[in-house]
């Protein structure tokens, strides 16, 4: 069997240390490099997953001349999305970009373009797409178990990206208060809790929904003093159907992978036959139809390789010459971004807006 070489670029993103115990743990991958101009974000991973220092690089064209990896994990600023897969793509290997997609649609089309070029595949990783509540909410939903889908409602967030870093591991209260230093916080870098979340609900919301697209789109946001980027926002998107609603949150009293915050964190999916509700982490979603109207608790699905975390997903479809499908396809991605888009200039301009294209 072949072995998949992966190389991990920028570390900008908490994440990385998580898709690089992905790699480390698959008998069929293989950490050939790993990169970022600065040493100390890669010390956690040369550490937990034994990279040898000839693997290590500061210098992106090396990693990639040297190393020749079958695929990248991306986990730059937002903000750097385009740049980064523009200047990757060239090396000719497949590309995963840790959520979100990107900071606007323009350079997500400039993504999808330049990847396209090399006949490679791209693929955008939501970390809510591997959560076994949400898989089994996505088959209820397809099994017609509430009939048409009308509504979806989101709430998501935790206490704020600089509690933790890669493994869920807490920080400590310096650390947090660091907040101007962090690129998270920073308007141009595509920080914000909107840019870090709403993605994932709008995306994820997407292939509820089928693929269909809003009307138009209407977005608040808090505006803290000291802050050029939010940390709460709500959106409301008009679809033919009905309505729907996505609230992102950095602030709530607690992360949802140790306890859950009320409002819970995950979805509730209204259909026009009955109710989903698929909470973060949970081990059950509840199902409400007319045979069961109060309600009842199912067990989440269990899921199985290759369908439990993104670098099994890519490699099976690499290996079966599968396109991408679901929350990691460019193509619902892109109608996710859309909305963000939307919700941007609709939060900037205090007005409801059409869905941007």
């Amino acid at each position: 069997m072949k072995t998949w070489t992966f190389a991990g670029i920028s570390f900008d993103h908490m994440h990385m240390g998580d898709l690089l115990r992905m790699v480390h743990e698959h008998p069929q991958a293989e950490i050939a490099g790993i990169c970022d101009h600065r040493a100390e974000p890669m010390e956690a991973s040369i550490r937990n997953f034994s990279i040898p220092e000839g693997r290590v690089f500061s210098d992106y064209r090396k990693c990639l001349e040297q190393t020749q990896p079958d695929v990248v994990i991306l986990c730059s600023a937002t903000g750097l999305h385009g740049e980064w897969t523009r200047k990757i793509a060239p090396f000719g290997a497949h590309i995963l970009v840790e959520k979100p997609f990107a900071d606007s649609l323009a350079e997500a089309d400039s993504m999808i373009e330049a990847v396209h070029k090399t006949g490679k595949l791209l693929a955008i990783n939501w970390p809510l797409r591997w959560y076994p509540c949400h898989v089994t909410a996505k088959r209820l939903l397809d099994e017609g178990a509430i009939g048409k889908l009308i509504e979806v409602h989101y709430y998501d967030g935790n206490r704020g990206p600089l509690y933790h870093v890669a493994d869920k591991v807490e920080t400590d209260v310096e650390y947090r208060s660091r907040k101007s230093e962090s690129w998270f916080y920073q308007k141009a870098q595509g920080g914000g809790s909107l840019q870090d979340y709403l993605g994932y609900g709008v995306t994820l919301g997407t292939w509820f929904h089928g693929g269909d697209v809003p009307i138009e789109v209407t977005t608040v946001v808090d505006q803290t003093p000291g802050l050029e980027v939010d940390e709460h926002s709500i959106t409301v998107a008009r679809y033919a159907k009905g309505l729907s609603k996505f609230e992102t949150r950095w602030g709530a009293f607690t992360d949802p992978w140790t306890h859950q915050p009320q409002p819970k964190c995950g979805f509730v999916l209204k259909g026009d036959k009955g109710t989903i509700s698929s909470y973060d982490y949970e081990p059950t979603v509840r199902l409400q139809d007319s045979d069961h109207p109060a309600g009842r608790d199912l067990p989440a699905d269990e899921l199985q390789a290759p369908f439990q975390n993104p670098i099994q997903y890519l490699i099976h479809c690499l290996e079966t010459g599968s396109p991408v499908e679901g929350p990691l396809s460019p193509a619902i991605c892109r109608i996710g971004q859309q909305i963000v888009d939307s919700a941007v200039r609709s939060a900037k301009e205090k007005r409801t807006v059409p869905l941007l294209d």
